[in-house]
């Protein structure tokens, strides 16, 4: 199992890493840190540009952590925001196919998606999928897990996006099990959008990001429009 081990004052060793990683005292340092500056990012005073500064610097080691450009990491509050976002954007007009063992942050996004069977190994049913695809013309947003948070399966992501992108459809990927443990890149994945967070790899929780490839995200719609932060694809103070 992944992760550190703690011992609270409970005298217990936890080792529910895949639940939830204990903080990493470098993460704890940064936080407490970044609590003390006192500026609004959105503000244009000199507190404002040190806490915008701030957090530029941080998206920017994101995206570099996960090959992505600064203006495709968008923070969330933790992976089923990023989840919610990237198939409320992206399944409009389309119809959602979702893993039988997807996460109940991607099943609950979305009212009667189909559901892709599983081999009995826990691994995708790519035939299945296929069959899917192939019997309806309507484009398609397919939500697929890198890593399952109970069995550990891991689908093989570059395989499923290729055969979805052949059909004209779009992948969404929850890596949220599967970050810091294994490379997640959405390039390599071959995945248009992936969600990601920070408690499962040492971050606090209420942390997290959707990853996007390609600069056809521009104009992805916010869950909370807010004053425009996030580009305008995610409101509320950071």
């Amino acid at each position: 199992m992944a992760g550190q081990h703690a011992t609270p004052r409970g005298g217990f060793t936890y080792l529910d890493a895949n639940a939830s990683e204990p903080i990493r005292p470098e993460a704890l340092v940064a936080m407490t840190q970044a609590a003390q500056v006192a500026g609004n990012p959105a503000s244009v005073h000199g507190a404002g540009r040190r806490a915008r500064a701030l957090l530029e610097t941080a998206r920017e080691d994101m995206a570099a952590l996960f090959g992505v450009t600064a203006e495709n990491c968008v923070f969330t509050s933790g992976g089923t925001e990023a989840n919610v976002l990237a198939i409320g954007a992206q399944g409009s007009g389309r119809r959602v196919l979702c893993g039988a063992t997807e996460h109940d942050a991607v099943r609950a996004a979305v009212t009667g998606a189909g559901v892709i069977p599983v081999q009995a190994d826990g691994v995708l049913d790519i035939v299945a999928l296929e069959r899917m695809l192939a019997a309806d013309a309507t484009p398609a947003l397919v939500c697929v897990m890198l890593a399952n948070n109970e069995t550990g399966v891991i689908n093989p992501l570059p395989e499923i996006a290729r055969l979805c992108h052949a059909h004209g459809a779009l992948v969404h990927v929850d890596a949220v099990q599967a970050a810091g443990r294994i490379p997640v890149t959405p390039q390599a994945l071959g995945a248009d959008s992936v969600a990601v967070s920070g408690h499962k790899f040492g971050g606090p929780k209420g942390a997290g990001a959707l990853l996007l490839a390609g600069a056809h995200f521009r104009s992805l719609a916010p869950l909370m429009a807010g004053g425009g932060q996030e580009q305008g694809r995610r409101g509320g103070t950071p």
